[in-house]
């Protein structure tokens, strides 16, 4: 017979509830960098920042892309933390279907936040940044990701409860979770196939390293440089045979686009 939730079961819930939000949201931000970062490309976080040598400099761009990444997956594991540290409250009642609908509150709100605060308030980027009208882009990802998304979310959370323990299901929801936070994490960090094959590695460098310093990292290898952006910190170079990007690491590169650290956005940077 289903026993009345105590004190302790209750902040149990809450803490559960936090977590399936916070995994929501970073999944959300995951979903919107993997699309609009790196496969469609339509923005950077700070491409609508106004025209300066900082914003206009390619270094920036993929710092900001990154942090926003760094950002999300902090955000995952404080919500994975919060879902396992309080994994005895899946076992009970309705935990899957409060678990679900926390989440998907937390996707449709990343979306919904982002719309307004950052699309149209601080208008850092827009969802589309060359198109004549940027504000229907932004409403036809909005509504379908964002505002449809939350009120599903808040759906289920005001469903009558089953009347069930739902533990084995509050289970598989929370492992589907997990991997789905894993899975996406993984992809964000990803660089695109074509890099891998084609020999060229896209190389971000310390400020401060001289020309000098690029042409030597080059020479480590056996490379020759290809592009560089306007203010020489961020290179594509095409590699000797059977070398390694990573070699580059010891060179002065901080970050490496298809070495053994990926770094998602810089990966899928168009030139």
């Amino acid at each position: 017979m289903f026993q009345p939730e105590t004190g302790s079961d209750k902040r149990h819930a809450k803490r559960l509830a936090w977590g399936g939000f916070c995994l929501g949201f970073a999944l959300g931000g995951f979903f919107d960098g993997i699309l609009l970062h790196q496969v469609l490309q339509w923005h950077h976080l700070l491409a609508g920042v106004a025209p300066s040598e900082t914003a206009e400099d390619l270094r920036f761009q993929i710092l900001a892309d990154g942090l926003f990444h760094v950002s999300h997956y902090i955000l995952a594991v404080l919500g994975l933390w919060l879902i396992w540290t309080r994994r005895g409250a899946l076992g009970r009642r309705d935990a899957s279907r409060k678990l679900i609908a926390w989440s998907l509150i937390g996707f449709g709100s990343w979306h919904v936040i982002d719309a307004v605060v950052v699309h149209w308030i601080l208008q850092l980027h827009r969802i589309r940044m060359d198109v004549e009208n940027p504000l229907l882009w932004d409403l036809i990802w909005l509504v379908p990701f964002g505002i449809v998304v939350l009120a599903i979310g808040v759906w289920l959370l005001r469903q009558r409860p089953d009347g069930g323990t739902g533990a084995s299901r509050g289970r598989t929801t929370a492992a589907s979770l997990t991997i789905a936070a894993l899975l996406t994490g993984t992809v964000a960090s990803l660089p695109p196939a074509d890099v891998l094959d084609d020999g060229m590695t896209l190389a971000v460098f310390r400020p401060g390293v001289s020309f000098a310093d690029v042409v030597a990292a080059a020479d480590a290898v056996d490379g020759s440089l290809v592009w560089s952006d306007a203010s020489q910190g961020v290179w594509l170079i095409a590699l000797g045979p059977d070398k390694r990007p990573s070699t580059l690491y010891r060179h002065g590169a901080i970050l490496v686009s298809n070495g053994l650290i990926s770094v998602g956005c810089l990966s899928w940077s168009e030139l």
